[in-house]
């Protein structure tokens, strides 16, 4: 499209103001959602300046561009549809006039076929939910289980720079192999699958850098302990709960709304927490919340300055010594991905002192205080001293060799291991355990915002054998606490099978309280100013049995 300008001026008058005048009278004949290309402005009034003796004119012509519309789909050649259907009368028009360099938005020149890619929108660093996104499904009980009712989410991630020049069908193939190359050109057909939310036509469409591409899935939840979060203290400044064990603190991997921060935001409407410090999703007790940025950075520096003092106290395996016991022992984090560590001279310097508390003949209760805060820590040392902590998903499992790591004895390398591990709980259906997900098609890593991912966090899965019996979710009242079922769930919308969804047509068990239960929980979490603690969980009582 073209529009003609012609100025008037005085002699005197500025020739580069009256250009700025000239610009700004075009607003009244472009529209406002057309971008103006000020080089072929410029270029078109340097040539037709016309001197005169008591005035001057200026006329330019300006060269403008349609906007290319934002649902308009994208082709593998990176044009859109709507180029494609362009009329015999316009493509003669156009043949008629002089050549035009093709130009995205802001004046970006553009080569025929190529794909204009906007800049990246600028990242919130925090993380926070809101209510819409605590609305997007609901929790039924059944069990003794909390569950979450199936719903459809977007997983959004920015183009890695790995990716740059290779098609989507290349990145499907070697970095997201949860599902297989049909289910992503079905996807494609239903319109779920976008690429800076242009819905993608054709998955050789090549990526270019700032991507920003969006995936629709049908997502499923694992349940977690039905057992109530119970709040200690809410005064304004802090929030602190008991946290359940098997109950991640935010969202991160397959969980969500089964989240410690949903959990909050759904049932008692708080949001806006900032975490203070976290517990594995399988230990429970003190979880610590700022209220504020203000009390969020003070406890903070008191966490760098070591001023803040944490009790835990544990089950493990056989009769740990009496008296004091200190381990110093280096940590290693061998895999990031599933949270895997070791003890390694390579390691980070920690501490942590263990006292027994009581032996019952086959297990022991042991007061742990970490004076440092390396990743699992207490987890690793307890390994190492030989008397891992009972119900240890990683740190117990048989894939450490006979000793099962005591005194850091493996005998294989921590590839051997890593494969091992997976292998055992891919064995025993169980890989929820480590945090890798078998059905879902991105993870995020914690101390993340779940839904905005970048694409070397993205983990490959391993597809889950189908489970067709059902579980015994009895065991020690304070675990598993019984509800009633809430039927209140049965009079909402219920999500429908998703007809591409691979975890609609599975048939799952639910967890065993051993894969829910690992025995360690966060007694207490001291301050210089503050103390909050909770009563010894059951299992911690000297009198308390097994049950099997």
């Amino acid at each position: 499209m073209h529009a003609a300008l012609t100025v008037v001026g005085f002699a005197k008058l500025n020739p580069h103001l009256s250009f700025l005048l000239c610009v700004e009278a075009t607003r009244y004949l472009v529209n406002k959602t057309t971008y103006v290309h000020c080089s072929s402005v410029l270029c078109n009034f340097r040539k037709n300046v016309h001197s005169r003796r008591n005035n001057c004119v200026f006329s330019m012509e300006l060269e403008t561009a349609t906007p290319v519309e934002e649902n308009t789909p994208v082709s593998a050649e990176g044009t859109t549809g709507e180029e494609d259907k362009i009329s015999g009368k316009r493509k003669s028009d156009e043949a008629s006039s002089l050549p035009q360099k093709r130009r995205g938005p802001r004046g970006k020149k553009l080569r025929r076929g190529e794909r204009y890619v906007p800049p990246p929108q600028k990242r919130n660093p925090g993380v926070s939910f809101s209510q819409e996104h605590f609305d997007e499904t609901s929790y039924y009980f059944e069990d003794g289980l909390r569950k979450v009712h199936p719903y459809y989410f977007d997983f959004k991630t920015y183009c890695k720079g790995r990716w740059i020049g290779k098609s989507l069908l290349e990145v499907f193939e070697s970095e997201f192999r949860a599902e297989s190359i049909e289910y992503y050109q079905k996807a494609v057909k239903e319109g779920r699958i976008r690429l800076n939310e242009i819905p993608v036509e054709d998955l050789n469409v090549v990526l270019k850098n700032n991507d920003h591409m969006k995936n629709k899935v049908h997502r499923h939840e694992p349940p977690v302990v039905g057992k109530p979060l119970e709040v200690l203290v809410d005064d304004g400044k802090v929030l602190v709960v008991d946290k359940p064990a098997s109950i991640p603190v935010h969202p991160c991997g397959r969980f969500r709304h089964n989240t410690v921060i949903f959990i909050l935001g759904k049932e008692r409407g708080i949001s806006e927490l900032h975490t203070v410090h976290r517990l594995d999703r399988l230990t429970s007790g003190v979880l610590l919340f700022a209220r504020t940025l203000e009390i969020s950075k003070k406890l903070d520096q008191l966490v760098r300055d070591r001023q803040l003092e944490k009790e835990y106290v544990c089950r493990v395996e056989g009769e740990f010594p009496e008296g004091e016991l200190v381990c110093e022992e280096p940590i290693l984090v061998v895999s990031f991905k599933i949270g895997l560590c070791r003890v390694d001279p390579k390691g980070k310097e920690c501490r942590t002192v263990f006292q027994r508390l009581s032996f019952n003949g086959k297990t022991s209760v042991v007061r742990c205080l970490p004076l440092t805060g390396r990743t699992h820590q207490i987890r690793v040392h307890l390994q190492y001293l030989g008397f891992p902590i009972l119900n240890d998903p990683i740190y117990g499992a048989s894939a450490w060799g006979p000793h099962r790591g005591k005194g850091g004895m493996m005998g294989k390398s921590d590839e051997e291991l890593l494969k091992d591990l997976v292998e055992e709980h891919k064995n025993q259906e169980s890989l929820h355990l480590l945090d890798v997900s078998d059905n879902g098609n991105m993870l995020s890593q914690e101390g993340r915002k779940e839904d905005e991912l970048s694409c070397g966090e993205i983990i490959s899965q391993t597809t889950a054998k189908e489970a067709a019996c059902s579980s015994d979710v009895s065991g020690d009242a304070d675990l598993l606490e019984s509800r009633e079922p809430d039927k209140s769930h049965e009079d909402q919308v219920q999500t429908p099978t998703d007809p591409l969804c691979s975890e609609c047509k599975l048939v799952r068990a639910d967890p065993t309280k051993q894969e829910l239960i690992m025995y360690l929980h966060a007694l207490r979490y001291k301050g210089p100013d503050f103390e909050y603690s909770t009563p010894l969980p059951d299992w911690a009582k000297e009198d308390w049995v097994q049950v099997d």
